[in-house]
């Protein structure tokens, strides 16, 4: 069965970015590989209740980052180049999923706050090679 997404309350106001994004994150997570083909427009916009010209954006958002390609006869699929995270990273973010659910912090908070902090972030001058 493949994931699929669902409007969070915090983006009413511009559901083809939350739809843009959990699917970006499906799909970076490798939650969606390689080749697996999307629902359709209609399909996706039918399941979340949202126009099909929405969901189109969606889509069309994730095809200008390469991460899905689209053809008329074979519909919208993952993009065989499609950057998944390394499997590190994923292992850590559901750690603090569980750590979060643990102790009842609302999604949307830490999804906050982590974007918080990766935005504030001083970056390391030795990761880009520099100091060295």
């Amino acid at each position: 069965m493949t994931p699929s997404p669902k409007l969070s309350p915090a983006d009413e106001a511009n559901p083809a970015l939350d739809i843009y994004r959990q699917l970006r994150g499906l799909i970076v997570s490798g939650q969606l590989g390689a080749g697996e083909r999307l629902p359709t427009v209609r399909q996706t916009a039918s399941d979340l209740g949202v126009a099909p010209g929405t969901a189109a954006r969606a889509y069309k958002m994730l095809e200008s980052e390469g991460l899905v390609i689209s053809r008329t006869a074979a519909g919208t699929r993952v993009a065989e180049t499609a950057g998944v995270l390394p499997a590190s990273v994923i292992r850590r973010i559901r750690e603090l999923v569980e750590e979060a659910a643990s102790v009842d912090a609302d999604p949307d908070d830490v999804v906050d706050v982590l974007r918080t902090i990766w935005q504030t972030r001083t970056p390391d001058p030795t990761a880009a090679g520099e100091g060295t």
